[in-house]
């Protein structure tokens, strides 16, 4: 009799500017076997891949070139693909902040078709903190997590073309997109550090997990 395997093999993309060992700790800790690889040739074999991200989307998009092809071929497979703050915001096409530290255009993912938008002089940069999730429409990613609680650290938001394409909303000064996903439900990502982010940030990585079981 054949039994249903109850974990996932994750991939946590490693191009230099994430939070690998604490992403890797919540993964682990929701169930997940974890694997952290420089190697496109590795998404082959997950379940799903994690990109994690720190720092300016300028930079994390030059630094995740050699990634590029194999992200967006995995992607549209159908593979469940993770985006974890700046990692979430390398799923859009543009940001705002690239402008602003005068690097030009950089080119996003254009998995989520949108822009990154820097939060208006009016409010305090960056948004660090705790603040409420509100989901304004259903995905595995979310499922429990309405009205609960996540830490953020973040300039810009993500602004998709698409209003289906927000999972959830923040309001801080603004209702800014939280949780993003595409059309197909294979690639989504979160604003905010669920591995940050306590019971609730625990709850997203094992719906993580468990989709990426679902998807096989």
């Amino acid at each position: 009799m054949n039994v249903k395997q109850t974990t996932a093999d994750v991939v946590v993309v490693d191009y230099g500017l994430g939070n690998l060992r604490s992403v890797t700790r919540g993964l682990e800790r929701a169930g997940a076997n974890v694997s952290i690889s420089e190697d496109p040739a590795d998404f082959d074999a997950a379940d799903g891949i994690v990109l994690p991200g720190v720092g300016a989307f300028s930079e994390g998009m030059d630094n995740a070139g050699p990634f590029r092809e194999a992200l967006l071929e995995q992607a549209e497979a159908g593979k469940p693909l993770f985006g974890i703050c700046l990692g979430m915001q390398m799923l859009l096409t543009t940001s705002e902040e690239a402008d602003h530290a005068g690097q030009g255009d950089a080119e996003g993912l254009n998995l989520v078709p949108g822009k990154n938008v820097r939060f208006s002089r009016d409010q305090t940069v960056p948004h660090m903190g705790w603040n409420e999730l509100d989901v304004r429409r259903d995905h595995p990613l979310v499922e429990g997590i309405d009205g609960q609680y996540a830490y953020f650290v973040h300039s810009y938001y993500a602004v998709p073309d698409d209003e289906e394409s927000v999972v959830a909303t923040t309001d801080y000064g603004v209702d800014f997109a939280s949780v993003v996903a595409n059309e197909a439900g294979n690639v989504f990502g979160t604003q905010f550090h669920p591995e940050k982010s306590g019971e609730t940030g625990l709850r997203i990585l094992r719906n993580y997990v468990d989709y990426c079981v679902d998807q096989r």
